[in-house]
């Protein structure tokens, strides 16, 4: 790129840069009718500005695959990294910025009327989306074609109505290709969690759809058979009920085994200190309610043992104290208690205890107790509880795979100070040319990545619960160089 171009380059982003302060600093509206109109503009600017960003990333995306092509990678792997970098730069994971790539492509490529549409602020970005989804499986040709009979009226057409036309008309289009994508569909059935607020978590399953409505139909009639005979739960707490019970093979839906797990304070733990807990795979939670999870989960397991048994459901052996290494941490009613498990004890809550050591000053957990696993099984769950989710930034994806920040063939050790949990894209991707990953503040754990365009990112692990750090600013992404603001 010559200077003149880059000067060029430099001012549309400046200029960009520009219309964030024009729009926070808007004046106060007349009315409420100009304010109307103001929120209509905005809707039109937010669909003509992602638009743009979508022009942008696709340009990125065939640049980056360019160059990486020219270094002799081929395949996936010169794919690889692109969609980490974007994300970085919308702040958003690399998995929705993979999303993304392929809508650009598909908009500019093949739905080129929904695209002058979005690009005119005419329909929004959720409905060039479900355009993008709903016509996925055809061919191009098929594709262009949808377009174009679509957009006659896509703008005067709401979400729901945009999918069902857009679907109507896609499997006009080519119905054995609409069969195949339901058969394929099928393939990708699959149960997922996440958090929703309130302590609670969306348990979801996409199933085929008989096998839904089959399923939803028998916790109904289960519900219904409960409630007629007195039953004082809701319909929907019975359902809700009934799912955990027949999938743990509890008899009782609170009767959940609990390893703390619950990340918290000694005091929050057995005190009345009210610093939040942070359950390990959901998030934050009050004291109150972690207490009351290990307080009714060591109840429940206390009457287990008198009522039969107590011990690992997983290993069959009954709990032991005491022991080194690789033995089983768990605490019961009596050390070297040696009762068996039984079906009753299935059916009540068992509690563990896992001590998780942090740096005074900084929160960050350090070491772990090694009881139930070998060192390495040690050190992985501390990473897991220290990281909580992959390291990379904004991606929060589980943890799939853990990463030497210093290569391991570049005789980095296998310490948690040179570990970190990543998901395994992000794994994949620090390993493509002109990445460098490192740790930057040792106390902190702040690793700072770069990636091929000179961009460096930071992140650090989360602060166990119960400290309380003065936040310090990490810079924002910039080049390499001269220092410039965005």
């Amino acid at each position: 790129m010559s200077v003149s171009e880059s000067q060029s380059s430099m001012s549309v982003v400046d200029e960009l840069a520009g219309y964030l302060d024009r729009v926070a600093e808007l004046p106060r509206a007349a009315d409420d009718a100009e304010r109307i109109d103001r929120i209509a503009v905005l809707e039109k600017l937010n669909a003509a500005v992602y638009a743009a960003q979508l022009d942008e990333v696709d340009e990125f995306s065939s640049s980056q695959r360019a160059a990486n092509t020219a270094k002799g990678l081929k395949g996936d792997r010169a794919r690889r990294g692109i969609a980490e970098q974007v994300g970085r730069a919308r702040k958003a994971s690399p998995v929705t910025a993979a999303k993304q790539l392929s809508h650009a492509k598909a908009l500019r490529c093949a739905l080129p009327h929904t695209f002058a549409l979005l690009r005119r602020g005419e329909i929004s970005a959720w409905v060039a989306t479900i355009v993008v989804n709903e016509t996925s499986h055809l061919a191009a040709e098929d594709r262009r074609l949808v377009d174009a009979e679509l957009a006659e009226q896509l703008s005067e057409y709401g979400p729901k109505k945009a999918g069902a036309e857009a679907r109507r008309l896609a499997i006009e289009a080519d119905p054995a290709a609409a069969v195949a994508r339901a058969s394929n569909a099928r393939k990708d059935r699959r149960v997922g969690i996440r958090p929703a607020p309130d302590t609670m978590a969306i348990l979801s399953a996409l199933v085929p759809c008989e096998q839904g409505v089959a399923a939803y139909g028998a916790l109904r009639r289960h519900a219904d058979a409960l409630v007629a005979a007195g039953d004082k739960r809701s319909r929907n707490q019975i359902m809700a009920d009934t799912v955990v019970e027949r999938l743990t093979g509890q008899a009782n839906a609170e009767a959940v085994s609990a390893e703390i797990g619950l990340v918290m304070t000694d005091l929050s733990l057995l005190g009345d200190d009210e610093t939040p807990a942070e359950m390990h795979g959901y998030g934050p939670i009050p004291a109150e309610i972690a207490r009351n999870l290990a307080r009714n989960a060591a109840d429940q397991h206390h009457n287990g043992c008198h009522d039969g048994g107590c011990g690992d459901p997983a290993s069959g052996a009954g709990s032991r104290s005491g022991d080194d290494g690789d033995s089983d941490d768990r605490r019961c009613c009596g050390a070297n208690s040696g009762c068996a498990v039984s079906e009753v004890a299935l059916n009540h809550a068992r509690v563990w205890v896992r001590r998780l050591f942090t740096d005074p000053a900084t929160g960050i957990l350090r070491d772990c107790d090694p009881r139930r696993r070998r060192f390495d099984g040690v050190l992985a769950t501390l990473l897991s509880y220290r990281d909580r989710v992959c390291r990379d930034e904004f991606c929060d994806a589980p943890i799939r795979e853990f990463d030497h920040i210093h290569s391991y063939a570049a005789a980095g050790p296998t310490t948690a100070d040179n570990g970190r949990g990543v998901c395994q894209r992000g794994n994949h991707s620090r390993q493509m040319p002109g990445w460098d990953v490192r740790v930057v503040d040792p106390d902190r754990h702040i690793v700072q990545t770069t990636t091929p365009t000179g961009h460096t990112y930071r992140s650090a692990p989360p602060a166990a619960p119960g400290v309380r750090l003065r936040r310090t600013r990490t810079p924002d992404h910039r080049r390499a160089g001269p220092e410039r603001t965005l």
